[in-house]
């Protein structure tokens, strides 16, 4: 039986990038190129219309920029599979992408085949750093948590102010079922398992302070 191919929607603002990486992807039987956008916003605009499995993004453009962009993306299909593009191997570039959401990170430098295996990697569930990222990446302490991301940062304010699911998501103005996502991804980030432990959290890392919520 054949599987469905790999929906894949490129962004990048340099459309020479773009179209030589489309034109050596849809080379492949199992690859799809869905679309072919210029910046952040109109991948945001288009991402549930177009449907992806993954999205190679690119890091810098002008407008929405990638972290963004992958942020308000997995808010909305929060299966989507976000590969980042960058020309830049810093571990600060890396490690940001990585707690935005993004599954890997590749550099526009490395051969074809290599986004190739990126791509197929994150539809198997897995993190892709390529060579030249994976390098630039030291292991992270184990003691050290996973930052939590600007979005998860808001949600968690909320939910330290005594509000419900339902009521962060009409706040926010995202569904009920993000905000559970977010939710379970805080407390695994920050090693919590109750709301009183978040709002615990919260006060004692200064998150509630100046919010308007205290005596």
């Amino acid at each position: 039986m054949s599987t469905a191919p790999i929906r894949l929607l490129i962004v990048d603002d340099h459309p020479m990038v773009a179209d030589g990486i489309e034109a050596i992807l849809e080379g492949y039987d199992d690859i799809e190129v869905v679309g072919v956008l210029c910046n952040g916003q109109e991948a945001i605009d288009q991402v549930e219309t177009l449907n992806p499995d993954v999205i190679l993004l690119d890091l810098n453009m002008p407008g929405v920029g990638g972290l963004t962009a992958t942020e308000i993306i997995l808010e909305r299909r929060p299966e989507t599979r976000i590969l980042i593009l960058s020309m830049h191997d810093s571990p600060e570039y890396i490690s940001s992408a990585l707690s935005h959401g993004a599954r890997g990170y590749v550099l526009k430098d490395v051969p074809t085949e290599e986004i190739k295996t990126a791509i197929d990697a994150v539809m198997r569930g897995e993190r892709y750093l390529c060579t030249g990222a994976s390098g630039s990446l030291t292991p992270e302490p184990t003691g050290d948590r996973e930052p939590l991301t600007s979005r998860e940062q808001t949600v968690l304010l909320q939910l330290a102010q005594g509000k419900s699911n339902k009521e962060v998501a009409a706040e926010l103005d995202i569904s009920v079922r993000t905000v559970e996502t977010h939710r379970k991804n805080i407390k695994r980030k920050l090693g919590i398992s109750s709301t009183a432990g978040l709002t615990r959290y919260a006060l004692e890392h200064g998150v509630l302070q100046g919010t308007g919520h205290g005596l």
